[in-house]
Protein backbone atom coordinates (compact mmCIF):
# COMPACT_ATOMS: atom_id res chain seq x y z
CA UNK A 1 0.00 0.00 0.00
CA UNK A 2 1.00 3.55 -0.87
CA UNK A 3 2.84 4.21 2.38
CA UNK A 4 2.54 7.66 4.05
CA UNK A 5 5.79 7.72 6.30
CA UNK A 6 7.23 10.68 4.36
CA UNK A 7 4.34 12.44 5.40
CA UNK A 8 4.02 15.77 8.00
CA UNK A 9 2.60 14.77 11.03
CA UNK A 10 2.01 16.33 14.40
CA UNK A 11 4.43 13.34 15.68
CA UNK A 12 7.50 14.77 13.44
CA UNK A 13 6.42 18.56 14.20
CA UNK A 14 7.31 18.12 17.63
CA UNK A 15 10.34 16.20 16.60
CA UNK A 16 11.61 19.45 15.54
CA UNK A 17 14.43 20.44 18.18
CA UNK A 18 14.42 24.16 17.07
CA UNK A 19 11.35 24.57 18.31
CA UNK A 20 11.52 23.21 21.09
CA UNK A 21 7.39 21.88 21.23
CA UNK A 22 6.40 20.05 24.28
CA UNK A 23 3.06 17.73 24.46
CA UNK A 24 0.84 18.38 27.59
CA UNK A 25 0.48 15.00 27.74
CA UNK A 26 2.24 11.58 28.06
CA UNK A 27 0.96 9.71 24.55
CA UNK A 28 -0.32 7.08 26.16
CA UNK A 29 -3.30 9.73 27.28
CA UNK A 30 -3.95 10.22 23.67
CA UNK A 31 -5.73 7.89 21.07
CA UNK A 32 -3.55 5.42 19.06
CA UNK A 33 -2.11 7.34 15.94
CA UNK A 34 -3.11 11.01 17.36
CA UNK A 35 0.36 11.76 16.74
CA UNK A 36 0.91 10.43 13.40
CA UNK A 37 -2.21 11.97 12.01
CA UNK A 38 -1.46 13.82 8.63
CA UNK A 39 -0.75 17.90 9.18
CA UNK A 40 -1.96 20.22 6.50
CA UNK A 41 -1.29 23.31 7.31
CA UNK A 42 -0.44 25.18 10.65
CA UNK A 43 -2.91 28.29 11.74
CA UNK A 44 -3.09 31.06 14.33
CA UNK A 45 -6.01 32.66 15.74
CA UNK A 46 -7.28 33.90 19.29
CA UNK A 47 -11.07 33.52 17.88
CA UNK A 48 -13.53 32.39 20.92
CA UNK A 49 -14.75 29.96 17.60
CA UNK A 50 -12.01 30.32 14.84
CA UNK A 51 -14.22 27.01 13.02
CA UNK A 52 -15.79 28.55 10.07
CA UNK A 53 -11.77 29.63 8.55
CA UNK A 54 -10.16 26.54 9.71
CA UNK A 55 -9.73 23.31 7.17
CA UNK A 56 -9.69 19.45 8.42
CA UNK A 57 -5.88 18.01 9.36
CA UNK A 58 -4.98 21.45 10.76
CA UNK A 59 -2.69 22.22 13.25
CA UNK A 60 -4.08 25.64 15.42
CA UNK A 61 -1.98 27.54 17.43
CA UNK A 62 -3.19 30.24 20.16
CA UNK A 63 -1.92 32.68 22.76
CA UNK A 64 -5.38 32.12 24.67
CA UNK A 65 -6.22 36.05 24.71
CA UNK A 66 -9.99 34.13 24.08
CA UNK A 67 -9.89 32.57 27.55
CA UNK A 68 -10.87 35.41 30.50
CA UNK A 69 -8.37 35.54 33.67
CA UNK A 70 -10.61 33.72 36.12
CA UNK A 71 -11.26 30.90 34.34
CA UNK A 72 -14.62 31.02 34.14
CA UNK A 73 -14.95 29.60 30.03
CA UNK A 74 -17.08 26.78 28.84
CA UNK A 75 -13.44 25.06 27.92
CA UNK A 76 -15.33 21.90 26.83
CA UNK A 77 -17.79 23.55 23.93
CA UNK A 78 -14.50 25.19 22.52
CA UNK A 79 -12.42 21.91 22.41
CA UNK A 80 -15.61 20.00 21.12
CA UNK A 81 -15.79 23.09 18.27
CA UNK A 82 -12.29 22.36 17.34
CA UNK A 83 -12.96 18.38 17.14
CA UNK A 84 -15.87 18.47 15.25
CA UNK A 85 -14.24 20.71 12.31
CA UNK A 86 -11.32 18.07 12.11
CA UNK A 87 -8.82 19.98 13.68
CA UNK A 88 -5.69 17.66 14.07
CA UNK A 89 -4.01 19.03 17.36
CA UNK A 90 -4.10 22.38 19.02
CA UNK A 91 -0.59 24.19 20.25
CA UNK A 92 -1.12 26.54 23.14
CA UNK A 93 1.38 29.79 23.25
CA UNK A 94 2.67 30.30 26.87
CA UNK A 95 4.27 33.66 28.34
CA UNK A 96 2.46 35.28 25.99
CA UNK A 97 -0.93 36.08 27.90
CA UNK A 98 -0.52 33.04 30.59
CA UNK A 99 2.40 31.29 32.05
CA UNK A 100 1.17 27.94 30.95
CA UNK A 101 -1.42 25.90 29.58
CA UNK A 102 -5.03 26.73 31.50
CA UNK A 103 -5.31 23.46 32.98
CA UNK A 104 -9.09 23.29 32.49
CA UNK A 105 -8.53 23.84 29.00
CA UNK A 106 -5.72 20.26 28.86
CA UNK A 107 -8.36 18.35 31.07
CA UNK A 108 -11.38 19.17 28.12
CA UNK A 109 -8.13 18.77 25.14
CA UNK A 110 -7.75 15.32 27.37
CA UNK A 111 -11.44 14.00 27.37
CA UNK A 112 -11.84 14.68 23.91
CA UNK A 113 -8.87 12.88 23.10
CA UNK A 114 -7.51 16.14 20.98
CA UNK A 115 -3.48 16.36 21.54
CA UNK A 116 -2.23 19.91 22.80
CA UNK A 117 1.09 21.33 22.81
CA UNK A 118 2.82 23.51 24.66
CA UNK A 119 4.72 26.49 22.69
CA UNK A 120 7.22 28.28 24.09
CA UNK A 121 7.62 32.22 24.27
CA UNK A 122 11.24 31.83 22.53
CA UNK A 123 9.37 30.22 19.31
CA UNK A 124 7.28 32.31 16.91
CA UNK A 125 3.81 31.06 15.64
CA UNK A 126 5.48 31.73 12.32
CA UNK A 127 8.42 29.43 12.84
CA UNK A 128 6.12 26.13 13.47
CA UNK A 129 3.74 27.39 10.60
CA UNK A 130 7.26 27.58 8.46
CA UNK A 131 8.64 23.89 9.92
CA UNK A 132 5.57 22.42 8.57
CA UNK A 133 5.30 24.04 5.37
CA UNK A 134 8.70 23.40 4.46
CA UNK A 135 7.72 19.56 5.51
CA UNK A 136 4.33 19.47 3.49
CA UNK A 137 6.54 20.95 -0.04
CA UNK A 138 9.21 18.51 1.05
CA UNK A 139 6.98 15.16 1.00
CA UNK A 140 5.28 16.78 -1.83
CA UNK A 141 8.47 17.01 -3.86
CA UNK A 142 9.19 13.51 -2.68
CA UNK A 143 6.18 12.05 -3.85
CA UNK A 144 6.61 13.65 -7.31
CA UNK A 145 9.63 12.28 -7.89
CA UNK A 146 8.45 8.80 -6.57
CA UNK A 147 5.86 9.29 -9.26
CA UNK A 148 8.07 10.24 -11.96
CA UNK A 149 10.51 7.21 -10.96
CA UNK A 150 7.73 4.72 -11.02
CA UNK A 151 6.43 5.93 -14.42
CA UNK A 152 9.72 5.50 -15.67
CA UNK A 153 9.77 1.76 -14.53
CA UNK A 154 6.35 1.07 -15.16
CA UNK A 155 7.46 2.42 -19.43
CA UNK A 156 10.65 -0.04 -19.33
CA UNK A 157 8.09 -2.77 -17.45
CA UNK A 158 5.99 -2.06 -20.33
CA UNK A 159 8.45 -3.07 -23.02
CA UNK A 160 9.57 -6.40 -21.80
CA UNK A 161 7.98 -9.42 -24.13
CA UNK A 162 5.60 -9.96 -20.65
CA UNK A 163 4.69 -6.81 -21.08
CA UNK A 164 1.18 -6.35 -19.59
CA UNK A 165 2.31 -8.81 -16.81
CA UNK A 166 5.48 -7.28 -16.26
CA UNK A 167 3.69 -4.01 -15.51
CA UNK A 168 1.05 -5.09 -12.98
CA UNK A 169 4.00 -6.39 -11.17
CA UNK A 170 5.81 -3.39 -11.46
CA UNK A 171 2.90 -1.21 -10.18
CA UNK A 172 2.79 -4.04 -7.07
CA UNK A 173 6.70 -3.20 -6.31
CA UNK A 174 5.67 0.46 -6.50
CA UNK A 175 2.73 0.60 -4.49
CA UNK A 176 4.06 -1.89 -2.11
CA UNK A 177 0.72 -3.79 -2.43
CA UNK A 178 -1.41 -6.31 -3.71
CA UNK A 179 -2.49 -5.62 -7.88
CA UNK A 180 -4.83 -7.77 -9.90
CA UNK A 181 -6.28 -7.44 -13.17
CA UNK A 182 -9.65 -8.82 -14.43
CA UNK A 183 -10.73 -9.63 -18.09
CA UNK A 184 -13.93 -9.28 -19.53
CA UNK A 185 -15.04 -11.99 -17.71
CA UNK A 186 -14.67 -11.30 -14.42
CA UNK A 187 -11.88 -13.53 -14.28
CA UNK A 188 -8.44 -13.20 -12.43
CA UNK A 189 -6.21 -12.91 -15.16
CA UNK A 190 -3.06 -11.39 -13.24
CA UNK A 191 -1.83 -10.95 -9.60
CA UNK A 192 1.03 -9.70 -8.09
CA UNK A 193 1.77 -11.32 -5.60
CA UNK A 194 0.32 -14.23 -6.20
CA UNK A 195 -2.21 -15.92 -3.90
CA UNK A 196 -1.76 -13.27 -1.49
CA UNK A 197 -4.78 -12.40 -1.22
CA UNK A 198 -7.58 -14.23 1.56
CA UNK A 199 -10.52 -16.93 0.11
CA UNK A 200 -13.14 -14.24 1.90
CA UNK A 201 -11.39 -11.22 0.27
CA UNK A 202 -10.91 -12.74 -3.20
CA UNK A 203 -15.11 -13.19 -3.38
CA UNK A 204 -15.95 -10.59 -2.63
CA UNK A 205 -13.41 -8.85 -4.69
CA UNK A 206 -14.83 -11.06 -7.70
CA UNK A 207 -18.36 -10.55 -6.51
CA UNK A 208 -18.20 -6.59 -6.79
CA UNK A 209 -15.96 -7.57 -9.98
CA UNK A 210 -18.62 -8.78 -11.87
CA UNK A 211 -21.17 -5.87 -10.57
CA UNK A 212 -18.86 -3.39 -12.49
CA UNK A 213 -18.39 -5.43 -15.48
CA UNK A 214 -22.06 -5.71 -15.71
CA UNK A 215 -22.85 -2.03 -15.83
CA UNK A 216 -20.57 -1.73 -18.33
CA UNK A 217 -19.75 2.40 -17.35
CA UNK A 218 -16.54 3.49 -17.43
CA UNK A 219 -15.37 4.30 -13.77
CA UNK A 220 -13.35 4.09 -10.98
CA UNK A 221 -14.94 2.66 -6.99
CA UNK A 222 -13.89 1.41 -4.13
CA UNK A 223 -14.60 -1.43 -2.29
CA UNK A 224 -14.18 -1.91 1.54
CA UNK A 225 -15.26 -4.40 3.53
CA UNK A 226 -14.08 -7.02 6.68
CA UNK A 227 -12.07 -8.13 4.38
CA UNK A 228 -9.98 -5.51 2.89
CA UNK A 229 -10.40 -2.51 1.23
CA UNK A 230 -9.83 -2.05 -3.05
CA UNK A 231 -9.79 0.57 -5.11
CA UNK A 232 -11.27 -0.45 -8.50
CA UNK A 233 -10.39 1.18 -12.16
CA UNK A 234 -12.07 -0.19 -15.16
CA UNK A 235 -10.15 -1.27 -18.73
CA UNK A 236 -11.05 0.16 -21.67
CA UNK A 237 -14.36 2.18 -23.17
CA UNK A 238 -17.83 2.66 -22.02
CA UNK A 239 -19.89 -0.25 -23.25
CA UNK A 240 -16.83 -1.99 -24.27
CA UNK A 241 -15.00 -2.80 -20.81
CA UNK A 242 -11.82 -4.95 -21.22
CA UNK A 243 -11.01 -5.65 -17.64
CA UNK A 244 -11.02 -3.96 -14.27
CA UNK A 245 -7.52 -3.03 -12.42
CA UNK A 246 -8.06 -3.75 -8.81
CA UNK A 247 -5.64 -2.38 -5.66
CA UNK A 248 -5.65 -3.41 -2.49
CA UNK A 249 -5.70 0.13 -0.87
CA UNK A 250 -8.70 2.11 0.14
CA UNK A 251 -7.01 5.35 -0.69
CA UNK A 252 -4.52 6.69 -2.80
CA UNK A 253 -2.84 9.82 -3.07
CA UNK A 254 -2.13 12.40 -6.01
CA UNK A 255 0.75 10.46 -6.88
CA UNK A 256 -0.81 7.28 -6.44
CA UNK A 257 -3.50 7.94 -8.86
CA UNK A 258 -1.05 9.18 -11.08
CA UNK A 259 0.36 6.25 -11.36
CA UNK A 260 -1.82 4.22 -11.44
CA UNK A 261 -4.00 6.31 -14.42
CA UNK A 262 -0.32 5.37 -16.07
CA UNK A 263 -1.26 1.90 -16.03
CA UNK A 264 -4.23 2.02 -16.85
CA UNK A 265 -3.51 4.14 -19.58
CA UNK A 266 -0.82 1.24 -20.74
CA UNK A 267 -2.83 -1.61 -19.81
CA UNK A 268 -5.89 -0.20 -22.39
CA UNK A 269 -3.17 0.01 -24.92
CA UNK A 270 -2.37 -3.41 -24.55
CA UNK A 271 -5.86 -4.92 -24.16
CA UNK A 272 -6.62 -2.59 -27.45
CA UNK A 273 -4.18 -4.58 -29.17
CA UNK A 274 -4.72 -7.84 -27.41
CA UNK A 275 -8.08 -6.88 -28.99
CA UNK A 276 -6.71 -6.73 -32.30
CA UNK A 277 -5.21 -10.03 -31.67
CA UNK A 278 -8.28 -11.42 -30.17
CA UNK A 279 -10.32 -10.43 -33.78
CA UNK A 280 -7.55 -12.19 -36.05
CA UNK A 281 -7.96 -15.63 -33.80
CA UNK A 282 -11.79 -15.22 -33.59
CA UNK A 283 -10.86 -15.14 -38.30
CA UNK A 284 -8.47 -17.89 -37.59
CA UNK A 285 -11.05 -20.08 -35.29
CA UNK A 286 -14.04 -19.38 -37.52
CA UNK A 287 -11.99 -20.62 -40.36
CA UNK A 288 -11.11 -24.14 -38.71
CA UNK A 289 -14.60 -24.58 -37.85
CA UNK A 290 -15.61 -24.25 -41.46
CA UNK A 291 -12.54 -26.59 -42.14
CA UNK A 292 -13.99 -29.36 -39.55
CA UNK A 293 -17.76 -29.01 -41.46
CA UNK A 294 -15.97 -30.64 -44.33
CA UNK A 295 -15.29 -33.81 -43.18
CA UNK A 296 -11.45 -33.20 -43.23
CA UNK A 297 -9.94 -32.53 -39.79
CA UNK A 298 -6.58 -32.62 -41.05
CA UNK A 299 -5.84 -28.98 -41.66
CA UNK A 300 -7.61 -27.77 -38.59
CA UNK A 301 -5.96 -30.45 -36.73
CA UNK A 302 -2.27 -28.68 -37.81
CA UNK A 303 -3.34 -25.37 -37.54
CA UNK A 304 -4.49 -25.77 -33.90
CA UNK A 305 -1.24 -27.93 -33.20
CA UNK A 306 1.00 -24.75 -34.59
CA UNK A 307 -0.98 -21.93 -32.69
CA UNK A 308 -2.76 -23.57 -29.50
CA UNK A 309 -2.00 -27.18 -29.29
CA UNK A 310 -3.94 -30.07 -30.28
CA UNK A 311 -7.72 -30.45 -30.79
CA UNK A 312 -9.80 -32.78 -28.38
CA UNK A 313 -9.45 -35.82 -28.85
CA UNK A 314 -12.92 -38.09 -30.52
CA UNK A 315 -14.65 -38.64 -29.83
CA UNK A 316 -16.08 -34.97 -29.14
CA UNK A 317 -19.64 -33.64 -28.76
CA UNK A 318 -19.88 -30.15 -30.68
CA UNK A 319 -22.07 -27.42 -28.53
CA UNK A 320 -23.84 -24.04 -29.80
CA UNK A 321 -25.08 -21.24 -27.40
CA UNK A 322 -27.34 -18.57 -27.99
CA UNK A 323 -25.29 -16.13 -26.10
CA UNK A 324 -24.93 -12.65 -28.56
CA UNK A 325 -24.21 -9.64 -28.30
CA UNK A 326 -21.58 -8.57 -24.57
CA UNK A 327 -22.46 -12.04 -23.63
CA UNK A 328 -21.06 -13.71 -26.83
CA UNK A 329 -17.83 -11.47 -26.41
CA UNK A 330 -17.58 -12.18 -22.54
CA UNK A 331 -18.26 -15.68 -23.47
CA UNK A 332 -15.83 -16.04 -25.91
CA UNK A 333 -13.15 -14.41 -23.50
CA UNK A 334 -13.85 -17.20 -20.66
CA UNK A 335 -13.71 -19.71 -23.26
CA UNK A 336 -9.82 -18.68 -23.88
CA UNK A 337 -9.03 -18.51 -20.61
CA UNK A 338 -10.35 -22.30 -20.63
CA UNK A 339 -8.72 -23.77 -23.61
CA UNK A 340 -5.44 -22.40 -22.45
CA UNK A 341 -6.11 -24.17 -19.29
CA UNK A 342 -7.32 -27.02 -20.62
CA UNK A 343 -4.73 -27.34 -23.45
CA UNK A 344 -5.96 -29.72 -25.96
CA UNK A 345 -8.82 -30.57 -23.97
CA UNK A 346 -10.89 -27.95 -25.14
CA UNK A 347 -11.91 -25.78 -28.94
CA UNK A 348 -14.15 -23.16 -29.96
CA UNK A 349 -14.66 -20.70 -32.64
CA UNK A 350 -17.25 -19.24 -34.11
CA UNK A 351 -19.82 -19.62 -37.41
CA UNK A 352 -22.86 -18.30 -38.98
CA UNK A 353 -23.25 -16.54 -35.76
CA UNK A 354 -23.40 -19.20 -33.26
CA UNK A 355 -20.15 -19.80 -31.00
CA UNK A 356 -19.33 -23.40 -31.16
CA UNK A 357 -17.31 -25.27 -28.48
CA UNK A 358 -15.89 -28.74 -29.30
CA UNK A 359 -15.01 -31.00 -26.05
CA UNK A 360 -14.13 -34.72 -25.42
CA UNK A 361 -17.26 -36.58 -24.98
CA UNK A 362 -15.94 -37.39 -21.57
CA UNK A 363 -15.74 -34.04 -20.69
CA UNK A 364 -19.21 -32.69 -21.54
CA UNK A 365 -19.95 -31.92 -18.30
CA UNK A 366 -17.46 -28.64 -18.33
CA UNK A 367 -20.00 -27.07 -20.61
CA UNK A 368 -22.52 -26.26 -17.42
CA UNK A 369 -20.03 -23.27 -16.87
CA UNK A 370 -20.63 -21.63 -19.54
CA UNK A 371 -24.61 -22.08 -19.25
CA UNK A 372 -24.40 -21.02 -15.75
CA UNK A 373 -22.19 -17.92 -16.10
CA UNK A 374 -24.17 -16.26 -18.67
CA UNK A 375 -27.20 -17.53 -18.47
CA UNK A 376 -27.31 -18.98 -21.87
CA UNK A 377 -28.76 -21.97 -23.65
CA UNK A 378 -26.29 -24.47 -25.02
CA UNK A 379 -27.54 -27.04 -27.40
CA UNK A 380 -25.21 -30.20 -27.44
CA UNK A 381 -24.86 -33.20 -30.24
CA UNK A 382 -23.90 -36.78 -29.85
CA UNK A 383 -20.60 -37.90 -29.44
CA UNK A 384 -19.18 -38.18 -32.65
CA UNK A 385 -15.81 -38.77 -34.05
CA UNK A 386 -14.47 -35.19 -36.46
CA UNK A 387 -15.36 -36.65 -39.73
CA UNK A 388 -19.33 -36.23 -38.78
CA UNK A 389 -18.72 -32.29 -37.32
CA UNK A 390 -21.25 -31.36 -39.91
CA UNK A 391 -23.86 -33.68 -38.24
CA UNK A 392 -22.89 -33.13 -34.95
CA UNK A 393 -23.27 -29.07 -34.86
CA UNK A 394 -26.57 -29.14 -37.23
CA UNK A 395 -27.71 -31.49 -33.73
CA UNK A 396 -26.15 -29.32 -31.41
CA UNK A 397 -28.63 -26.29 -33.00
CA UNK A 398 -31.60 -28.97 -32.82
CA UNK A 399 -31.27 -29.21 -29.47
CA UNK A 400 -30.55 -25.60 -28.59
CA UNK A 401 -33.59 -24.47 -30.56
CA UNK A 402 -36.09 -27.17 -28.28
CA UNK A 403 -38.06 -24.85 -26.14
CA UNK A 404 -37.26 -23.87 -22.29
CA UNK A 405 -34.56 -21.61 -20.40
CA UNK A 406 -31.71 -21.37 -20.09
CA UNK A 407 -29.25 -24.95 -19.58
CA UNK A 408 -27.57 -27.49 -21.34
CA UNK A 409 -30.21 -29.63 -23.68
CA UNK A 410 -28.26 -32.84 -25.21
CA UNK A 411 -29.73 -33.64 -28.61
CA UNK A 412 -30.38 -37.50 -27.61
CA UNK A 413 -33.30 -35.54 -25.39
CA UNK A 414 -34.42 -33.89 -28.67
CA UNK A 415 -34.14 -37.32 -30.31
CA UNK A 416 -36.31 -39.03 -27.53
CA UNK A 417 -38.86 -36.98 -28.30
CA UNK A 418 -39.39 -38.11 -32.01
CA UNK A 419 -39.33 -36.65 -35.07
CA UNK A 420 -42.68 -35.23 -35.07
CA UNK A 421 -42.85 -33.40 -32.19
CA UNK A 422 -39.96 -31.77 -33.33
CA UNK A 423 -41.56 -30.36 -36.60
CA UNK A 424 -43.11 -27.48 -34.42
CA UNK A 425 -39.36 -26.92 -33.96
CA UNK A 426 -37.88 -26.93 -37.31
CA UNK A 427 -35.27 -29.68 -36.24
CA UNK A 428 -37.40 -32.36 -37.97
CA UNK A 429 -34.99 -32.95 -40.59
CA UNK A 430 -32.09 -33.47 -38.38
CA UNK A 431 -33.56 -35.48 -35.89
CA UNK A 432 -34.92 -37.51 -39.02
CA UNK A 433 -31.19 -37.72 -40.57
CA UNK A 434 -30.41 -39.25 -37.01
CA UNK A 435 -33.33 -41.33 -36.78
CA UNK A 436 -32.37 -42.78 -40.23
CA UNK A 437 -28.38 -42.97 -39.30
CA UNK A 438 -28.40 -46.54 -38.01
CA UNK A 439 -29.99 -47.89 -40.61
CA UNK A 440 -27.68 -46.53 -43.29
CA UNK A 441 -24.79 -47.28 -41.61
CA UNK A 442 -26.00 -50.72 -41.85
CA UNK A 443 -26.40 -50.55 -45.47
CA UNK A 444 -22.61 -49.19 -46.00
CA UNK A 445 -21.19 -51.65 -43.61
CA UNK A 446 -23.03 -54.81 -44.77
CA UNK A 447 -23.58 -53.79 -48.45
CA UNK A 448 -27.72 -54.15 -47.66
CA UNK A 449 -30.82 -52.52 -49.07
CA UNK A 450 -33.05 -51.71 -45.80
CA UNK A 451 -32.94 -48.49 -46.86
CA UNK A 452 -34.57 -49.25 -50.16
CA UNK A 453 -37.14 -52.20 -49.07
CA UNK A 454 -38.13 -49.68 -46.28
CA UNK A 455 -39.20 -47.07 -48.70
CA UNK A 456 -40.76 -49.06 -51.19
CA UNK A 457 -42.73 -50.79 -47.70
CA UNK A 458 -43.67 -47.78 -46.97
CA UNK A 459 -44.90 -46.60 -50.79
CA UNK A 460 -46.98 -49.37 -50.93
CA UNK A 461 -49.08 -48.83 -47.58
CA UNK A 462 -46.88 -50.99 -45.35
CA UNK A 463 -47.73 -53.88 -47.82
CA UNK A 464 -45.10 -56.78 -48.22
CA UNK A 465 -46.49 -58.42 -51.57
CA UNK A 466 -46.68 -54.67 -53.11
CA UNK A 467 -43.17 -53.98 -51.67
CA UNK A 468 -41.48 -57.31 -53.30
CA UNK A 469 -43.19 -56.58 -56.50
CA UNK A 470 -41.71 -52.98 -56.84
CA UNK A 471 -38.19 -54.77 -55.42
CA UNK A 472 -38.37 -57.58 -57.89
CA UNK A 473 -38.00 -59.66 -54.38
CA UNK A 474 -40.02 -62.67 -52.46
CA UNK A 475 -42.23 -61.63 -50.05
CA UNK A 476 -39.93 -63.51 -47.54
CA UNK A 477 -36.88 -61.18 -48.61
CA UNK A 478 -39.56 -58.14 -47.70
CA UNK A 479 -40.29 -59.53 -43.93
CA UNK A 480 -36.64 -60.71 -43.17
CA UNK A 481 -35.24 -57.20 -44.48
CA UNK A 482 -38.53 -55.41 -41.96
CA UNK A 483 -37.12 -57.55 -39.35
CA UNK A 484 -33.41 -56.92 -39.75
CA UNK A 485 -34.68 -52.87 -39.76
CA UNK A 486 -36.73 -53.20 -36.48
CA UNK A 487 -34.19 -54.27 -34.97
CA UNK A 488 -31.17 -51.62 -36.06
CA UNK A 489 -33.64 -49.05 -35.47
CA UNK A 490 -35.14 -49.83 -32.28
CA UNK A 491 -38.57 -50.18 -33.03
CA UNK A 492 -41.82 -52.22 -33.76
CA UNK A 493 -42.65 -50.97 -37.08
CA UNK A 494 -46.56 -52.87 -36.34
CA UNK A 495 -46.68 -50.55 -34.09
CA UNK A 496 -48.71 -47.36 -35.79
CA UNK A 497 -46.52 -45.04 -33.94
CA UNK A 498 -43.98 -46.57 -35.47
CA UNK A 499 -44.99 -46.34 -38.71
CA UNK A 500 -45.52 -42.56 -38.70
CA UNK A 501 -42.11 -41.77 -37.28
CA UNK A 502 -40.74 -44.25 -40.24
CA UNK A 503 -42.99 -42.45 -42.65
CA UNK A 504 -42.08 -38.80 -41.68
CA UNK A 505 -38.23 -39.41 -41.53
CA UNK A 506 -38.07 -40.83 -45.11
CA UNK A 507 -40.35 -37.73 -46.18
CA UNK A 508 -38.42 -35.42 -44.53
CA UNK A 509 -34.92 -37.17 -46.11
CA UNK A 510 -36.22 -38.24 -49.46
Amino acid sequence: MVTREAEPTLRALLARRELTLRLADDESALRPGALDRPTRWVHSSDLDDPTPFLADDLVLLTTGTQFPADGDYPFDAYVRRLVDRGVAALGFGTEVVRDGIPPDLAAACRAAGLPLFEVPYSTPFIAVARANAEAVAAQAYARRTWALSAQRALALAALRPDGLDATIAELAKQLDTWVGMYDAAGELVREHPAGALSLTAADTLRAEVGAVLRRGARAGSSLHSDAAAFTLQTLGRGGELRGVLAIAAGELDRAGRDVVTAVIAMAGLALEQHQRLSRARKALRSGMVRSLLTGDPALARQISRDVWGPLPPAPVVVAVTDAAGRRADALLDLLELRAEERHGGLFFGSVDDDVVIVVPASASPVLDEFAERFDARLGVSDPTPYAGFAKALDQARAARGRTGGAGVVGFAEVQAGGILSALSAGTAPTVAAAFLDPLRRHDREQGGRLEQTLRAWVAADGSNDGAASALGVHRHTVRTRLAAAERVLGVDLSSFAARAELWAALQLEG
